[in-house]
Order: structure tokens, then C-alpha cells, then sequence
């Protein structure tokens, strides 16, 4: 209703790993004219460290990106799980991306941590990693979400997209 009332044309949902609110969300989009994207915000394995995965926030912005990220959901649940939580491989993004766009995480990607620690270089390779896999199609997300380091990682994070090319969104 916010978002009808606003006049926004678009409205994205995304789950922490499930995509359970998205039939409801949907509905209710359509109904006042809102055009709704489905997505999902995904634990990425990190095989040096099981225990610390990143995250990434996956948009389905065609039908085959919905199913892409339908299969690879499925395929964590089923397969990937570390302690419970269900986890997409990296490689499954070397298979393709066709029809996903990709937002960094923010501070819990494995981008926003390396900055977070103060690692440039990690944070522009994983970067660029993501770009590539991305083409054209991958941003880094920042958010001011009231933490104390909140303005210290924004602005570390439009020093980086500035160095390696990359779009902003703000989430």
C-alpha cells in the first residue's frame, strides 16, 4: 500500500534463502499496480571458512532467471547445507546468470566484509569476480542501517565502485 501510495513502479521481495513470501507479495503487488520482482538475498560457501559465508541479493529480472534461481534454491536445500543453512556454490554462477542481476550484500558480501577489514585489494577482486559472472548486471549495495560503521563502509564502498566500474544501489 506504502509503495502504491508513493507511486513506485516496481517493488522487489527477498527472503534470507527461501522465496516463502513470495506468492502473497506478488498478489498484493499486481492488485494495486506495482510491478513485483522476485528475488532472494543467498548465503554464498565460503570453503575456506564453512562457518563464515557471505551473502549476496539475486533479482530476477527475466522468467529463466526466476527458474535459474528457483533450481540453485533448490539445489542448497537439497545438497548445500553447512549447519543447516543453505548454501549456493560458486561455481553454479560460472554455469551462467542469464536473467539475475546481482547486489554486492552490503556489509555481510564477501565484498563489504574484505572492506570492512580494511582489504582493498580482496574487496576489488571479489569485485571484479562478481562482474564477470555479472555482466553488466551486478552492483554494489550499500545501506545505512544505523550501525556506527555504517557511513565509514558507504563511503569505502563508492571509493571502490569508483575504482573498478561498478553501479551503486542503495538498499
Amino acid at each position: 500500500a506504502a509503495a502504491a501510495a508513493d507511486r513506485m513502479p516496481a517493488l522487489a521481495l527477498t527472503d534470507l534463502a527461501n522465496q516463502f513470501g513470495l506468492i502473497k507479495f506478488y498478489t498484493a503487488a499486481r492488485a494495486r499496480g506495482i510491478k513485483p520482482i522476485a528475488g532472494c538475498d543467498v548465503w554464498i560457501a565460503n570453503d575456506s571458512e564453512r562457518d563464515q559465508p557471505s551473502r549476496l541479493l539475486l533479482l530476477a529480472a527475466t522468467r529463466d532467471g526466476y527458474l535459474r534461481l528457483c533450481r540453485w534454491l533448490s539445489e542448497a536445500y537439497r545438497a548445500h547445507q553447512h549447519r543447516g543453512r543453505p548454501q549456493f556454490c560458486r561455481a553454479w554462477f560460472d554455469e551462467g546468470t542469464d536473467g539475475l542481476i546481482a547486489l554486492s550484500g552490503a556489509r555481510d558480501g564477501d565484498v563489504g566484509q574484505a572492506l570492512q577489514q580494511g582489504n582493498d585489494i580482496s574487496a576489488a577482486r571479489h569485485a571484479g569476480e562478481w562482474m564477470r559472472r555479472f555482466p553488466q548486471r551486478y552492483a554494489l549495495e550499500v545501506q545505512r542501517a544505523g550501525g556506527a560503521d555504517d557511513e565509514a563502509l558507504v563511503q569505502a564502498t563508492v571509493a571502490l565502485a569508483d575504482r573498478v566500474g561498478a553501479p551503486i544501489v542503495a538498499t
